[in-house]
């Protein structure tokens, strides 16, 4: 047995045809499923590339949006979430179109980071220029919902020697 990849990822949002539009108009993924819940919801599923979707549920009557507990309230400032949260998504787009795909957001209205950041293994994990050292590069936004968004081309393939660093534990050694 083995994970063949992620079939969906299942979002909540604030209103479901804002965020239908926001997906299919300026991201460009077709909704290719919609769901009417027996509780009044709904729950639809965007196509977003190499077999994946992305799926959001909608209640007219849901708890709102919590920033810095369920969902990232500034970045990079205060990029924390809580245990059990999702953090953001990143979708594959190729190295070459990430400062179009910038613009495009831009000129839809959607609020970017101002530029496309290079992530490398210095002290601070970004670069100002893209180097040899970079691993990927990324360009950051906010979805209608609050969600932080990622669109990311890794710039070369990823060797044993990448994985260097012990899994950090909140356990004291007695514990373990």
């Amino acid at each position: 047995m083995s994970i063949a990849g992620v079939n969906h990822l299942a979002l909540v949002c604030r209103d479901m045809a804002e965020t239908t539009r926001f997906y299919t108009e300026v991201l460009g993924m077709p909704l290719i499923k919609t769901v009417q819940l027996p509780d009044g919801g709904q729950h639809f599923f965007f196509d977003c590339g190499g077999g994946s979707s992305l799926a959001f549920f909608w209640w007219a009557d849901g708890p709102p949006a919590a920033p810095g507990i369920a969902s990232v309230k500034a970045f990079p400032l205060e990029a924390r979430t809580a245990v059990g949260s999702m953090n953001h998504i990143a979708f594959s787009v190729p190295e070459d179109e990430l400062e179009t795909w910038r613009q495009r957001l831009v000129e839809a209205g959607v609020e970017t980071f101002p530029m496309v950041v290079n992530h490398d293994d210095s002290e601070m994990g970004v670069a100002r220029k893209n180097h040899e050292g970079v691993f990927v590069r990324s360009v950051y936004f906010t979805d209608p919902n609050g969600i932080m968004m990622e669109l990311a081309a890794f710039t070369r393939p990823f060797t044993p020697a990448d994985v260097r660093h012990a899994p950090g534990s909140a356990r004291t050694p007695a514990e373990v």
